[in-house]
């Protein structure tokens, strides 16, 4: 359902804006709502193995914390999800994919963000050295997928997509060996 709304942009930046809707509700009453407005992005579950997954330790700034996840990254304008699949797990891991298959979709945020993450899974991976952007710090770990999946049950993986991601693949495992 579409609503007319009073559209103000306060902010445009590299990496996402802020809209600020206004509108009338089936009540007459105003309301006035913030969306982050955001290109979408990738995430990749790179598989070694049925047994062994690639995770990153990545620090982010905004929890001032270094946390489990899968490699990802922001689309760039125009950019075939797929490509950016491939680009971001080369730049952030150091490996290759000689395949790659869409997993599925989700919205990260839907109560404030438009953000869409595009989910891959990488097979058939081989190395080719890490290209970090500035500003990046990510170390590489191969995890078994049991303890991946503990990881994403007990706290230790505390970023929401990347536990998504993980369900998701285990789930498709799971269908595709039936």
């Amino acid at each position: 359902m579409s609503r007319d709304c009073d559209i103000e942009t306060p902010h445009q930046g590299r990496l996402f804006s802020v809209e600020v809707r206004t509108y009338r509700d089936e009540q007459g009453r105003e309301i006035t709502r913030e969306i982050v407005r955001h290109p979408g992005a990738v995430l990749i579950v790179p598989v070694l193995n049925e047994q062994k997954l690639i995770l990153i330790r990545n620090y982010r700034i905004a929890p001032d914390q270094t946390l489990w996840e899968f490699p990802a990254g922001k689309l760039e304008p125009g950019e075939d999800p797929r490509n950016a699949a491939l680009r971001e797990l080369e730049e952030e891991t150091g490996y290759s994919a000689a395949r790659i298959e869409p997993l599925g979709t989700f919205y990260t945020s839907p109560g404030f963000a438009d953000e869409l993450m595009h989910v891959f899974v990488a097979e058939e991976l081989s190395e080719v050295g890490q290209r970090l952007e500035p500003g990046e710090e990510i170390e590489v770990h191969l995890i078994g997928r049991e303890d991946a999946l503990e990881m994403a049950t007990d706290g230790r993986m505390q970023d929401g997509k990347s536990i998504a991601a993980l369900f998701m693949w285990n789930h498709a495992r799971r269908i595709a060996a039936r």
